[in-house]
């Protein structure tokens, strides 16, 4: 298991972000550039990431390539296509995106995202960004959304079938697909399900924590490692059993003060380090 932080901390050269990466006691980073960065930045990123042995889990995408507005979807894929090409040319374990909303917000909770039109899209659309990146080092993958296909583990299966593409992969975050009161008061055997399923497909992880508010109705609420009542521990073990280099990328913290604080109750919670 190699933890990281979804911040590249601030810095002034790539050396320091690599410095403070490792410092912080990670072993994986999420690239910090795009595509659309210049040839001379993502040369010098991904070197000083190679040298520091800072292994790439993520170029993150986080567009809608379902946008309802046909313009606004055609850029979208093409950026989600230029973004999986530097995935592949950097040998990182993934590129991630959100399989999109069907509304203005561009990861929002909308019925449409669930009707069977939607579903159908949401395949064309991870099969058309494979085929036209054409990557042989990466994997396209989808973060899982409470209000969003892939569901959970069944959904994320059923629709790697129906994607029919060796290039598509699973991109795990269990807190996301923490949405019933099954998934929260069970969530070592959610836990245990999801390793089951998806397995040696996972390519990278997300970490965070959940609270159950006691306002009525029932209200999960997303928060930072160790302010909810998740077993952690248990969730990475078994993703490291999985695979022992799988990336587990800590995320949603607001400043370089609480990735810092949160890493290192991280570190003493998995590694008792303190």
């Amino acid at each position: 298991m190699r933890l990281g932080t979804s911040s590249p901390l601030r810095h002034d050269s790539p050396e320091e972000w690599t410095k403070n990466q490792t410092e912080l006691g990670c072993g994986a980073v999420v690239f910090p550039l795009s595509a659309d960065s210049s040839e001379e930045e993502i040369e010098a990123y991904a070197g000083a990431a190679k040298a520091s042995g800072l292994l790439i889990a993520e170029v993150g995408i986080w567009r809608n390539a379902m946008s309802t507005d046909p313009n606004d979807r055609k850029a979208q894929r093409d950026y989600c296509v230029r973004q999986l090409q530097l995935a592949d040319r950097l040998g990182a374990r993934c590129a991630v995106n959100v399989a999109g909303a069907m509304g203005p917000r561009w990861d929002g909770h909308y019925k449409e995202n669930f009707s069977k039109e939607t579903r159908a899209e949401i395949v064309k659309m991870v099969q058309e960004i494979i085929d036209r990146a054409e990557v042989k080092n990466t994997y396209f993958t989808l973060e899982p959304m409470p209000w969003m296909v892939p569901t959970g583990p069944e959904d994320y299966a059923r629709l790697i079938e129906e994607v029919g593409r060796d290039r598509f992969a699973v991109h795990m975050d269990i807190i996301n697909m923490t949405n019933s009161l099954e998934r929260y008061y069970e969530a070592e055997a959610f836990i245990d399900r999801c390793a089951e399923i998806l397995g040696n497909r996972i390519r990278s992880c997300h970490i965070k924590d959940i609270h159950l508010k006691e306002e009525y109705t029932f209200q999960l609420e997303e928060c930072a490692p160790g302010k909810g009542e998740y077993p952690l521990r248990y969730y990475v073990e078994k993703m490291n059993s999985i695979d022992p280099d799988m990336p587990v990328i800590l995320e949603h913290l607001n400043t370089d003060e609480e990735y810092i604080q949160y890493m290192n109750y991280l570190k003493e919670v998995l590694y008792g380090i303190q």
